[in-house]
């Protein structure tokens, strides 16, 4: 992603060059402030997003609400993205399928973990994978207290106790898989875009369709092709993936990574009143420390993050993982 804030004019040659679809950006005069406003109606919409597809759990499942998520979202990135017409250098399919891979299990994952637990509570455990890739990437003595912030809120959050105030642990440990598939997320798609450059999201969504659509279709309540239930399954991908996505791509046009990547902290923070708002999923007051705990940790890691003298940087276009 850092590559579209420092390489935008080469970006755009390529992408010319390519055939391929100009990435979404701001206006140069525009106001840091309205990218500030986008990235919150991206998160909102997002959240939004998950909120909906609990809605449909009763009705074809959370198997179902994936293969609806991934099956359309993988239809919406390929007219957008157009691969086929992208030049790209190839060579490292493994990495590419482990990506496509990663980000379908961690849909799959993500939605199971809401039958049963909170929307909130399942994005701030599920923030734990993307938190431990930036942790275990330094060894300075600061990055110990996000650490430690990162377990006081998973022991606020687990069901260890008393202080869990109920929360399933099946539907805790799907949210923490769902989070150890987003580190693979991010540490395959770096590899995977140095090949395959912006149609890495298109691919490995569709890598990630062909494996969990048909499982999605198979363990779904009933049928998720009626006319009632496909315009829902639409919204769900444009409100999960193509809303959000674009969004964020502007609002990255205007902020330095280390802001966006600290606004983004606040996504746990969201999807709880997402759930408060649309699901009446009220949080209880050891829950509400859980999730501001993993909150700092994830903020302090990346205002403390140190840039390395050199970094390769590519840019990866993809699906928000937040369910996800």
């Amino acid at each position: 992603m850092s590559q579209s804030e420092q390489n935008q004019p080469q970006d755009s040659q390529d992408a010319a060059h390519n055939n391929g679809p100009p990435l979404p950006a701001l206006p140069r005069k525009a106001s840091p402030l309205i990218a500030i406003l986008l990235l919150l109606v991206a998160m909102l919409s997002l959240q939004g997003g998950a909120s909906l597809a609990k809605t449909l759990f009763p009705v074809v499942g959370p198997q179902g609400v994936t293969a609806l998520r991934l099956g359309i979202g993988s239809i919406l990135l390929l007219l957008y993205f157009r691969p086929w017409r992208l030049k790209m250098r190839g060579g490292n399919f493994r990495a590419l399928l482990m990506y496509g891979l990663a980000l379908g299990c961690m849909n799959y994952s993500f939605y199971l973990a809401l039958r049963t637990v909170p929307l909130g509570i399942a994005v701030a455990l599920e923030f734990t994978g993307p938190l431990a890739v930036a942790m275990f990437s330094s060894r300075r003595p600061v990055d110990f207290i996000w650490i430690v912030l990162a377990v006081a809120g998973l022991l606020f959050l687990l069901p260890l106790g008393q202080s869990a105030g109920g929360v399933d642990l099946k539907g805790a440990c799907f949210a923490l898989i769902a989070g150890a598939c987003w580190a693979v997320y991010i540490l395959a798609g770096q590899k995977a875009g140095s090949s395959y450059g912006p149609g890495t999201a298109a691919i490995g969504s569709v890598i990630a369709a062909l494996i969990f659509f048909p499982i999605g279709v198979a363990q779904a309540h009933t049928s998720i092709f009626s006319w009632e239930i496909l315009p829902l399954g639409l919204l769900i991908a444009l409100l999960t993936s193509a809303i959000p996505y674009s969004l964020e791509m502007m609002a990255l046009t205007k902020l330095p990574a280390k802001t966006f990547g600290t606004l983004m902290s606040m996504e746990p923070a969201m999807a709880a009143l997402s759930g408060i708002i649309f699901l009446g999923e009220f949080l209880t007051a050891s829950q509400w420390l859980g999730l501001a705990a993993i909150i700092a940790a994830s903020a302090g890691s990346t205002l403390t993050l140190q840039r390395k003298a050199k970094i390769e940087t590519v840019d990866i276009p993809g699906n928000n993982p937040s369910g996800k």
